[in-house]
């Protein structure tokens, strides 16, 4: 990879764990960090966060290679991860640190955000008016250490393997038939 010509994007769609491990999947993608982002509180933890409190969801920063995958194919991603038309819940996962939301760092991302978000609502792939939030990114925070890269780490943990596991198997299925995934050998 251009390392001099890497980007970076930022949203959430529901639990870190749950968007982390399969971004992570695809090629192109040079590293995923889960942390928080869109609240006021500084320095947030994870036991803050999870009291709906702090303003912050949590999301994950990725760095990319945007010659090998595109920001429309990373959007396609993120609305084949959640549910867009879900307001403040994916799943059993309730609050606001649950929302769908794209952070943004300029202008021309903004609006290719909005794009996006408009090609998906019109695909008709969920019924329903989309909630996704696009903000500025103003500043993330990463998580603790033993966020990052839970589900690779902890396979087996309940959450994990209910709701985690299936996820990144529905995933592979869609995206490894679009030739989209790295080799397993790269993982």
């Amino acid at each position: 990879m251009d390392k001099q010509n890497l980007e970076t994007i930022t949203f959430g769609g529901g639990c870190f764990w749950c968007v982390d491990s399969v971004l992570d999947l695809l090629k192109g993608v040079e590293s995923t960090t889960s942390g928080y982002a869109g609240g006021h509180t500084k320095n947030p933890t994870y036991e803050e966060v999870c009291t709906g409190e702090t303003g912050h969801a949590e999301v994950v920063q990725l760095t990319y290679d945007p010659k090998i995958i595109s920001y429309d194919q990373l959007m396609d991603v993120f609305f084949f991860l959640h549910d867009p038309t879900t307001l403040n819940r994916q799943g059993n996962d309730i609050g606001t640190q649950y929302r769908s939301v794209i952070f943004y760092n300029d202008e021309t991302e903004k609006h290719n955000a909005e794009a996006a978000m408009k090609k998906s609502e019109a695909s008709g792939k969920y019924s329903g008016k989309y909630v996704t939030e696009i903000t500025k990114l103003d500043k993330f925070w990463p998580a603790e250490q033993y966020h990052q890269g839970y589900y690779e780490a902890n396979p087996t943990q309940p959450y994990c393997s209910a709701v985690v596991g299936p996820k990144i198997a529905k995933f592979k299925k869609h995206f490894g038939a679009l030739n989209m995934l790295k080799a397993e050998s790269e993982n």
